[in-house]
C-alpha cells in the first residue's frame, strides 16, 4: 500500500513516498542536494554531514537529509504540509562549515592526482564551499594501503566516507575492509593489510568521492578531458553488462561501468574493467597464409582468394561462431556457409541446447527477476565467476531473505546457500520430491551451462525445466559466451552440435572459436582478433576489428538485445568482421546481398524480428523439452579460471597477473 506524502521543497510542492528519504524526495523535485557518503546502492551511512537541509519547524540545526524519512516530517501548525529548504543562510552555513573540514586535511594534490577533473570534492568544493582557509597547522597524512595489483590507494585523500567499506560488505561480499579509530585518527584500511580478493573491486574506484583509490593500470596515462567516450556493450560474460570505453587516438585508456537497473545496475567485473591492455597486444594486423607448416604474410587479395578455393573445390564446409562475435557476424557466416552446402555451429563447447526452442536455450526469467525472488535454485554453475555482477544480484536478493540451493561444485559464493549435492542423483532426488504443493514464493531456478554440455546435458536441461515448472518457477540460463543466444537466435546449428558439423569437413571457417580443438585434415580460415589457439591452427588467417572496434547486436543471457557501438578503429589492415565476409562471398561466387551493416542488419532483422527491439527483453513461449535419462556424473562447472576465459583476457598482461594470484590463494599452504 502506498504512502504518498505532501512536502514542499524550495516552495515546490510535491508528493512522494513516505518512506524516502529528504535526498530521495529532493532528487525527484528536480533539487540538487551535494553529497559525499550516500549512495543509492548502498546502506545510509550518514557521516559526511555534506547533504544538510533545513526542515522548517523542526530543532535549530540542519538535519543530514540521507538520514531523515519524509514521514518523520512534522506537518505545519494548521496541517499544512511540511516544508524543506535547501538553499537557506543556515543550510549555507553549514555546508561551507562542512567543506571546510573536510579540506582541513586534505593535500593539495589536484595537479598530480588521477581523479582531477572528474572529482566530486573538487566539484563541490567549487559550487558549496568558501574560497579560503583558516587553517594553519600541519596536515595529516596516513600510510598508503596495498590492495593489489588494481587499486592503486593515497590514502592520505580520504574523507572517510566509507563508501568502499560498504561495497564490499554488502554488495561484493567481502570483510577484509573497515574503519579503524576515532576523530582525527580514524582511517579506512584493510584487515590485517590483506589485498581484495574479489572480481568486484574494481568498482570501489568509481564510488570513491576523491583521490583515494584510482585504477593502478590506468594511473598517470590521460586527463578525462583528452579521452573519446563511446557507450557500448561488454563481451567478456554473457551478462552484456554496459559500458563506457574511452579512448585517447588509436587506443583504449579504460572502461567504466553505465547503469541498466535491468542489467548491470552500475557494477562491472574486474575482468570487464581491467581488460583493455589485452585489446593492444597479440593483435593480428595482417592476413597470413600457412606454407610449408610456416605462417607468412599476405595480401588480402591472395588471402581470400586462397580461402574461396578451399571453400568452392570442398565436399563439406564448416563454420565455427566463436564466444566474442557479433550477431552480425554469425548470420554473415551463417550465409556464406550454407550458400556452400555447408553447417554452422555456435555450441562449441557441446552445451546441448534446444535449437528452435527459446525457453530452453535463454528461458523465461530476467535479470531483474532476481531481486524479487524468495528461492532461487543454482544446478551446475558457479555465477561468482561465470557472471560476477549477477552474482552480487544473487548476494542482495539473499540479504533481503532469499533462500539459495546449490546442486553443484561447492564453491565461495560469497553468500550462504543449501548444499544439495553435486551430482546427477541429488537432481533426480529434487525432482523426486513429488512437491506437494507449488511454491508460492516468486522463484528462479538457474542452469549453468557447466550442467549441459555434457553428454546428458539434454536430459539435465529438461530435468531443470521440469523443476521449474513443478515449483511454479521461472527457468534461466546463465551462458558464458556473449555471443551464443544471438547464434542461437539466427539458427546457427548443426543437429548433433559439434561433432556433427567438424567431422569429415574438408574446410572448417573459424569465426574467432578459440576454446575449440579443430583437429588435423581439414584446411583452416580463422578470422579473429589476436593470436591465439584459433590462429595456430589456421592456414589462412584473416584479421579481424575486437569487440571496441565495431558495431554489432549482442544478445545477453536473458535474451535482450543490446547494441555495442564502436569506440575506436582495428590496427593495420585488420577490417570488421562482417565486412570481410561479404568480400569473401563475393570471392565464392555467392554475392552476399548487402553492402553496408545497415543492409546486413535489415536482412537480419526481416529473418529474426525480435532483434528490432533493441534493449527489450522478449516473452518466451514455454515449452517443454523432453525428459531424458540422467548420468551418473558429478556437475562441473564451466568457468575454471575466471581470468582467462577469451583471447582478449588471454592476451592481457594484468590478467594474467590476477589468475597466477588466484591460483596461489587457492593452493593450501602448509603450517609452518
Amino acid at each position: 500500500m502506498s504512502d504518498l506524502r505532501k512536502i514542499i521543497i524550495d516552495e515546490q510542492e510535491v508528493e512522494v513516498e513516505g518512506a524516502m528519504t529528504l535526498i530521495q524526495a529532493c532528487e525527484q523535485a528536480g533539487v540538487e542536494v551535494p553529497r559525499f557518503c550516500y549512495h543509492e546502492r548502498l546502506s545510509i551511512a550518514g557521516n559526511c554531514r555534506m547533504c544538510l537541509v533545513e526542515v522548517v519547524g523542526g530543532p535549530p540545526k540542519p538535519a543530514a537529509s540521507c538520514a531523515m524519512q519524509v514521514r518523520d516530517l512534522r506537518p505545519g501548525p494548521e496541517g499544512q504540509p511540511p516544508v524543506v529548504k535547501t538553499n537557506s543562510p543556515m543550510v549555507k552555513k553549514a555546508r561551507e562549515g562542512v567543506m571546510e573540514f573536510l579540506l582541513i586535511n586534505h593535500p593539495l594534490d589536484c595537479p598530480i592526482c588521477d581523479q582531477g577533473g572528474e572529482c566530486d570534492l573538487q566539484d563541490q568544493a567549487m559550487a558549496y564551499g568558501v574560497d579560503f582557509s583558516r587553517f594553519r597547522e600541519p596536515k595529516r597524512a596516513t600510510e598508503d594501503l596495498n590492495l593489489g595489483p588494481l587499486i592503486e590507494t593515497h590514502m592520505t585523500r580520504c574523507i572517510s566516507c566509507t563508501r568502499c567499506v560498504r561495497f564490499t560488505s554488502e554488495v561484493a561480499g567481502l570483510t577484509t575492509m573497515g574503519q579503524t579509530g576515532r576523530g582525527e585518527d580514524s582511517e579506512i584500511t584493510a584487515y590485517l593489510g590483506e589485498t581484495l580478493d574479489s572480481n568486484l573491486q574494481g568498482n570501489i574506484i568509481d564510488l570513491c568521492p576523491v583521490g583515494a583509490l584510482v585504477s593502478k593500470p590506468y594511473a598517470f596515462t590521460a586527463r578525462p578531458w583528452e579521452l573519446s567516450k563511446t557507450e557500448t556493450i561488454d563481451v567478456m560474460d554473457a551478462l552484456g553488462s554496459n559500458i563506457r570505453v574511452d579512448t585517447k587516438g588509436r587506443e583504449v585508456m579504460r572502461i567504466l561501468p553505465r547503469n541498466h537497473d535491468g542489467v548491470n545496475e552500475e557494477w562491472i567485473s574486474d575482468k570487464t574493467r581491467f581488460v583493455w591492455d589485452g585489446l593492444r597486444r597479440q593483435r593480428l594486423d595482417t592476413p597470413y597464409i600457412r606454407e610449408n607448416g610456416k605462417l607468412r604474410k599476405a595480401g588480402w587479395d591472395e588471402a581470400l582468394t586462397l580461402a574461396a578455393s578451399k571453400i568452392k573445390s570442398a565436399n563439406k564446409v564448416a563454420g565455427l561462431v566463436g564466444d566474442l562475435a557479433s550477431v552480425e557476424a554469425a548470420f554473415a557466416l551463417k550465409q556464406l556457409i550454407e550458400e556452400q552446402g555447408g553447417s554452422v555451429e555456435c555450441r562449441t563447447d557441446g552445451a546441448k541446447l534446444p535449437a528452435g526452442n527459446r525457453s530452453g536455450y535463454v528461458g523465461t526469467a530476467t535479470i531483474e527477476d532476481i531481486d524479487s525472488a524468495q528461492m532461487i535454485q543454482l544446478i551446475g554453475t558457479n555465477p561468482r565467476d561465470e557472471a560476477p555482477v549477477l552474482n552480487a544480484r544473487i548476494r542482495a536478493a539473499w540479504t533481503r531473505g532469499a533462500n539459495i540451493g546449490l546442486i553443484g561444485e561447492p564453491v565461495d559464493l560469497t553468500y550462504e546457500y543449501a548444499h544439495m549435492g553435486n551430482d546427477r542423483a541429488a537432481l533426480d532426488k529434487v525432482l523426486g520430491n513429488k512437491f506437494k504443493q507449488v511454491l508460492e514464493v516468486p522463484s528462479i531456478v538457474i542452469v549453468g551451462q557447466g550442467a549441459i554440455r555434457e553428454a546428458d546435458g539434454a536430459a539435465v536441461l529438461a530435468a531443470a525445466m521440469k523443476l521449474a515448472e513443478a515449483t511454479n518457477s521461472k527457468l534461466m540460463v546463465l551462458h558464458t559466451a556473449a555471443s551464443r543466444v544471438g547464434a542461437m537466435d539466427i539458427g546457427a546449428v548443426t543437429e548433433g552440435g559439434l561433432k556433427a558439423a567438424v567431422e569429415g569437413a574438408d574446410v572448417v571457417y573459424n569465426l574467432a572459436s578459440d576454446e575449440v580443438e579443430v583437429g588435423d585434415g581439414a584446411f583452416v580460415v580463422y578470422q579473429g582478433s589476436h593470436g591465439d589457439r584459433g590462429a595456430h591452427r589456421a592456414d589462412v588467417i584473416l584479421p579481424a576489428a575486437a569487440y571496441t572496434e565495431e558495431q554489432g547486436l549482442f544478445v545477453n543471457t536473458e535474451g535482450r538485445p543490446q547494441l555495442a557501438q564502436r569506440a575506436g578503429f582495428a590496427p593495420g589492415e585488420a577490417k570488421e568482421n562482417w565486412a570481410i565476409l561479404r568480400a569473401l562471398s563475393a570471392e565464392v561466387g555467392a554475392k552476399q546481398p548487402w553492402d553496408s551493416l545497415a543492409g546486413l542488419r535489415q536482412q537480419l532483422v526481416a529473418e529474426v524480428p525480435h532483434l528490432a527491439k533493441v534493449d527489450e527483453v522478449p516473452e518466451n513461449a514455454w515449452v517443454a523439452e523432453k525428459v531424458g535419462k540422467l548420468g551418473t556424473a558429478s556437475f562441473v562447472n564451466a568457468v575454471g579460471d575466471f581470468y582467462l576465459t577469451n583471447p582478449i583476457a588471454r592476451a592481457s598482461a594484468l590478467m594474467g597477473e590476477l589468475s597466477g594470484n588466484a591460483k596461489s590463494r587457492a593452493q593450501k599452504v602448509a603450517a609452518e
